[in-house]
């Protein structure tokens, strides 16, 4: 079977067509408050403006962490073990990589043993990604492509692999990297089966999304950066992920008015006025003599 395959420094991005239909494995939380474990790769949102790592929240069984409007974010990726692995990312499900409706069974990024890479991006060519940044859903990438039903989640599916890699199809083109961390990449292509929600979901969901003071976050398809790739050829060992990750995001704002974020206590809200604060009910006995 013929495979393209993309690859960013020590981080390859695969294109392949292998069967979908796969289970998910649950993460676990890691002690570190700003990542998400599993057994093969941590995961991180970054916040390239400011360059912290964003908090992240549990709350009902899903992680979540709060974005700034306007500031460009990156998804950083761990591989924890000994061997290569395969990391399909998507952001708000759409295919980084490819740009179309994110599925497991889609291309993604390899990465070396105990290596880590940081995906900044939406990729446009081989040298080029337009930067992941935070702004209002409707004027999300995937609002502007008719796609907002998925906005406001970075998922993450890890495959390992079947055996040594095929020689590469084309020669390594040489990336700079920076200082502490390497760039980005991302280019897609997919065929996703997403998997529907519930009526019941669909309506807390729209109830609470009424609720909130601001508009819901989504991701931008925001400036142009270098970003220097090249193929190479991976082999998934199974094709259901060995680990599937996801990040809810929104504005701080709203995960306060979601009960993510607890609410800090001078901006507790005030008890309801009473219209008759002096009424007890019934007439009380006159004062004693």
């Amino acid at each position: 079977m013929l495979r393209r395959t993309v690859c960013a420094g020590a981080l390859v991005a695969v294109l392949a067509s292998l069967t979908a239909g796969c289970a998910q494995v649950h993460a676990h939380t890691a002690p570190d408050p700003h990542r998400v474990s599993g057994p093969l790769s941590d995961i991180e949102v970054i916040d390239r403006d400011s360059g912290q790592r964003l908090p992240i929240y549990f709350h009902r069984g899903r992680h979540y962490v709060a974005g700034t409007p306007g500031a460009r974010y990156a998804v950083a990726v761990r591989n924890r073990s000994s061997a290569r692995v395969l990391a399909v990312v998507a952001v708000d499900g759409i295919n980084a990589v490819s740009g179309e409706r994110a599925a497991w069974h889609q291309t993604g990024y390899v990465l070396r043993p105990f290596q880590q890479y940081e995906v900044r991006g939406w990729r446009k060519s081989p040298s080029l990604v337009a930067a992941f940044e935070f702004t209002a859903l409707s004027d999300s990438y995937a609002a502007r492509t008719g796609r907002p039903h998925d906005v406001g989640v970075i998922g993450v599916a890890l495959f390992s692999e079947a055996q040594p890699p095929e020689p590469a199809a084309l020669a390594p083109l040489s990336q700079s990297p920076s200082p502490s961390k390497r760039q980005s990449s991302d280019t897609s292509e997919s065929r996703a089966a997403a998997v529907p929600r519930s009526a019941a979901d669909a309506a807390s969901a729209q109830a609470a999304n009424s609720s909130l003071p601001q508009e819901r976050l989504g991701t931008g398809h925001g400036r142009s950066e270098s970003s220097v790739v090249r193929h190479t050829a991976f082999e998934r060992a199974r094709p259901q992920p060995d680990q599937v990750i996801a990040i809810h995001y929104d504005s701080h704002a709203n995960l306060i008015a979601l009960g993510v974020i607890p609410r800090p206590v001078h901006e507790r809200p005030l008890p309801e006025p009473n219209p008759f604060p002096g009424s007890l009910g019934y007439v009380p006995d006159p004062p004693r003599r």
